[in-house]
Parts: structure tokens; sequence; C-alpha cells
């Protein structure tokens, strides 16, 4: 459900209003990357992914179907946490099942089943026994896999090459959420590309045809666009072009 503007506890000082951006943000709910939809304060730079901006109390998740999951502004504990959809640590916003210990970012606990444009279907596995086309390991996180099962990509994997892009963004001295309030200076810097699979996947085939490979090159390019969107928070057939671009330049 969309609201156009929403009050919400962690940023009790001004309402957020609903806007869509093509420019990568990080959410300030679950520390995780973002893109598209998002409930924003544009007076405190203050974002927030779709599924950080209006949670569900509990959940329950095909993958876990013993267990019931409820939102946490902060993970329980003092012990280190991790998602067990991607693997990577837990610093915000999480769903949390008490009985089992599992955790999952509220993004990765909110991802289609299936993304589908109508040319490339993909479909979330807990676990796959084929090599993910990014890193060539078998199983680790949970990962996309195409109905051909010629394409697979765990969704840490997707997130690293997010992170690998990006971390000099967030994490260097001229972004504004470092300064608390107001300066957008870095956006510009957030049109950077996303690292491409052309090479990964042009190693991965080269006993192949070059015919072959440009093909599957193209194929698992765009199942790639669809699982970063995913993984952003915004499945959608608009970000997934956009991240496209972001991809090819």
């Amino acid at each position: 459900m969309k609201y156009i503007e929403i009050p919400h506890f962690s940023h009790p000082q001004h309402k957020l209003k609903f806007e869509y951006t093509e420019i990568p943000f990080k959410c300030d709910g679950c520390k995780e990357v973002g893109i598209g939809s998002r409930y924003k304060c544009n007076t405190c730079d203050y974002d927030l992914h779709m599924h950080c901006g209006i949670p569900s109390a509990t959940i329950t998740h095909p993958f876990y179907t013993k267990c019931s999951f409820q939102f946490l502004a902060r993970p329980p504990g003092n012990i280190p946490r991790y998602c067990n959809a991607c693997e990577k640590d837990i610093t915000g916003f999480l769903y949390h099942c008490k009985s089992c210990g599992f955790d999952l970012h509220p993004c990765c606990a909110k991802l289609p089943m299936m993304l589908d444009d109508g040319e490339v279907k993909l479909f979330l596995y807990r676990k796959v026994s084929a090599a993910c086309h990014r890193c060539g390991r078998k199983g680790r996180s949970w990962s996309y896999r195409s109905t051909c099962k010629k394409y697979n990509l765990h969704v840490a994997c997707v997130k690293e090459m997010l992170v690998e892009s990006w971390h000099e963004i967030y994490f260097g001295s001229n972004h504004g959420k470092n300064g608390g309030c107001g300066n957008n200076n870095g956006n510009k810097s957030l049109e950077t590309r996303i690292p491409s699979l052309k090479g990964t996947l042009q190693s991965y085939h080269r006993k192949s045809s070059k015919g072959k490979v440009q093909k599957c090159c193209e194929m698992a390019g765009l199942a790639l666009q669809f699982v970063i969107s995913a993984v952003l928070g915004d499945p959608t057939t608009l970000i997934a072009g956009v991240v496209g671009s972001l991809m090819s330049k």
C-alpha cells in the first residue's frame, strides 16, 4: 500500500513524502541501498525504502514455514547479526524470528518469488545446486534462477556488486548524510556504473561460440537488471531499465 505522506517513528521531526527517484540512495532505516520508490524528508535528507516506511508488524516466508518474523527497529541482543537471505550484516531495521533466530533485511524479506518482464522469468530459491554466474560458487545465499536454469545469481553477489560500485559514495567524506541534514551534493556521483557481468560471463562461457557467448551475456545482463531492481526494493520494469542504463555507462 502506498501513501503520499506518512509519519514514521524513526523520524518524528517531520512527515515523509512518497517520491520516485532514478538515483540510488541509502535507506536510513535498514542502512541498505535503494532505488525507485521511497519515502523522503527533504528537510533532513532522510530516506526510507517503501518496505521500511510501511513495514508489516509480523510476516511469514515460504522458505521458513515454521517461523514468524517480527519487525524490529534494531538487531536484538549484543552479538552481530546477518541476513539469512543475502548473508550481509544487519545494522538497522530487520525482521527477526525469536524462536529460530533467523533475520532478514526488510527488502530481502519482501523479495518477489518470481521476476517476469515478458522475456525472462527468474525464480527465487533458498538454495540451488548450480554455480552462480558472478562468483562461480554453488550454494551460499538465496538465488534467482531462470526458467531455463542457465542463469543463476546469488542475492549476496548482487549486493556485493553494488557495494563495490558505490562504497565510496556512501562512506566518502562528501556524502550529505555524514553531515546529518540537507547536503545533496553527492547525488551526481551516485550516477555511477553498476559493474556488468559481461566479462565474468565471457570467461564463464569461454568454450562456447562467440554468438552463444554474446546471447548469454545479453540474457544474463537482462536478468541481472531485474535482480538488482528487486534487491534495491523496487522490482519494476521501469527501474530495471534505469539499472540497465547505469550498467551500460
